[in-house]
């Protein structure tokens, strides 16, 4: 019979009995399951442990000459820049039409740069992947030619020891180009993921084509418009590519329109954008269909005349080509439509180039520009030798063109004032090379397809749930020791001392 003077035992302390128990339990059902999982899963590969980064090639197929770019990534998965290192080899892949074979050839070279960079480095060439990104040359091939040139350059790349799918040869779309410069350029700024209106256009004047890129807030056509996302960040860009508006297929391209003009067969021309004395023999020669060989149409004499404000007059037309097919409301260049510029831009290639060889700083107005193009295209031939020994009479003609063509281009066609100094003519930023490559690149570790498969972070988030198990563990076994250690009491009331006293029960 129960002692009246004691208090019934709570059924608190077997319920947490029972519910530690019960949780004691499903910890250790999962931690077995979770060190079954860990023992049957193939362990995480390891990186190298020679290599203190990851490596990647970039190979960018130009116009006038293919580059190959080096790209090192850290164990952060951050670009490592420093460690960036690039060759170029010429002529392009596309001086290789009529004989496929040798463009695969011609990229040896930049296989064996690039083997050696990486190995030097304390990396592998099977740990790194090698991408051909082929631009306008090509673009302006037949697409059988492209896909010679392209299965050519796919054998040397399968055989060169770097991780490489056929997929990764291509030729890309000059949009693709221009964005890959504009993130180029905004991460060398450090400006990409942040406030959109502080974002620096890009504008490229490639050998065959150029490309224009800016965040823009106007309606754009949606073949113009392009979404592009950084982080939590996306940007609305107007992007283009002007096929053959580059600075040497624009002076082709006024070469030609000077022949059209010419009246008789064998005739003289004048050439405005040559200095007065340079005379240059031209032979046009043809290919019949059926033909092995090309037979010559035409021969001209090009005699410069010096005149910079006739050659921008010309360039001029050479930009308004087509103009009559203008679809949109309104076409700043051939039948193409363009917003207007606003903000800040980047003038990289042969802007760059061409500022560079007047002494032109960085950020010079087109007036600058105007006044080194008259000074230099309306001298005479044999002062411009005198002043420039090292270099050629061609060198002065395509420099007079080219000046003339950055006036044109952007002042008559663009609309940019002539004493704004918005554009900035530079290829970098800092020591930072501002080049589409390194975009794609950036581009591309978006993917994490670049990154390393198993990095310090993942390695971390995979045992996160063992970790979890250990300290459910741990914490159960923490309050059932505790509850256990606990010692039994009962609570007796003393009728002498008329009050309750509480004993240990042994």
């Amino acid at each position: 019979m129960p002692d009246p003077t004691t208090k019934p035992p709570s059924p608190r302390p077997r319920r947490r009995r029972r519910l530690c128990g019960l949780c004691l339990g499903t910890a250790l059902l999962a931690l077995l399951v979770s060190a079954l999982v860990h023992v049957v899963a193939p362990p995480p590969r390891p990186a190298p442990a020679s290599a203190s980064a990851l490596f990647s090639v970039f190979i960018d197929g130009g116009s006038t000459g293919t580059r190959a770019h080096v790209f090192a990534t850290g164990r952060d998965g951050r670009p490592d820049l420093t460690r960036s290192t690039v060759m170029r080899v010429s002529p392009g892949l596309s001086s290789f039409a009529a004989d496929p074979a040798r463009a695969g050839e011609s990229l040896k070279p930049l296989i064996d740069f690039a083997r050696d960079e990486i190995g030097g480095a304390g990396g592998a060439a099977g740990e790194a992947e090698v991408r051909l990104m082929a631009t306008a040359g090509l673009r302006l091939l037949e697409e059988r030619a492209q896909e010679a040139i392209l299965a050519s350059c796919r054998d040397v790349l399968r055989a060169s020891g770097f991780r490489f799918e056929d997929a990764w040869a291509k030729v890309i779309p000059g949009s693709d180009e221009g964005i890959y410069a504009w993130v180029a350029a905004n991460y060398a700024l450090g400006r990409l993921g942040g406030d959109p209106n502080k974002t620096v256009g890009i504008i490229e004047l490639g050998g065959a084509s150029a490309q224009l890129t800016f965040v823009s807030d106007e309606v754009l056509p949606p073949e113009l418009s392009y979404n592009y996302t950084f982080g939590e960040r996306t940007y609305t860009l107007y992007t283009n590519s002007f096929l053959n508006f580059g600075q040497n297929a624009a002076q082709d391209s006024f070469h030609e329109m000077l022949r059209s003009r010419g009246s008789s067969k064998n005739g003289t021309l004048a050439d405005p954008c040559a200095p007065r004395g340079y005379s240059r023999n031209e032979e046009v020669m043809v290919r019949m269909s059926g033909a092995s060989r090309s037979t010559l149409e035409n021969q001209y004499v090009d005699n410069g005349t010096g005149n910079f404000t006739e050659c921008i007059s010309s360039s001029l037309l050479l930009l308004q080509k087509g103009k009559e097919k203008c679809q949109y409301q309104h076409c700043h260049l051939g039948s193409t439509f363009v917003p207007e510029l606003r903000g800040y831009f980047l003038a990289t290639e042969n802007f760059y180039f061409t500022s560079k060889f007047f002494g032109l700083k960085k950020s010079s107005s087109l007036s600058d520009f105007m006044f080194a193009g008259e000074q230099f295209c309306n001298q005479d031939l044999s002062t411009l030798r005198k002043k420039y020994p090292n270099r050629s009479d061609e060198h002065f003609s395509r420099y007079c063109f080219s000046m003339a063509y950055i006036v044109a281009l952007l002042h008559d066609s663009l609309g940019v004032p002539l004493d704004d100094k918005r554009i900035e003519y530079s290829n970098q930023v800092g020591d930072i090379q501002v080049e589409w490559a390194l975009g794609a690149f950036i581009t591309l570790m978006q993917n994490t397809s670049l990154k390393p498969l198993h990095t310090a972070a993942e390695s971390t988030h995979s045992n996160r749930p063992l970790f979890a198990v250990l300290g459910m563990f741990l914490l159960c076994g923490v309050l059932f020791v505790s509850r256990w250690r606990k010692p039994k009491t009962k609570i007796i009331y003393d009728l002498e001392k008329g009050r309750y006293i509480i004993t240990r029960i042994s």
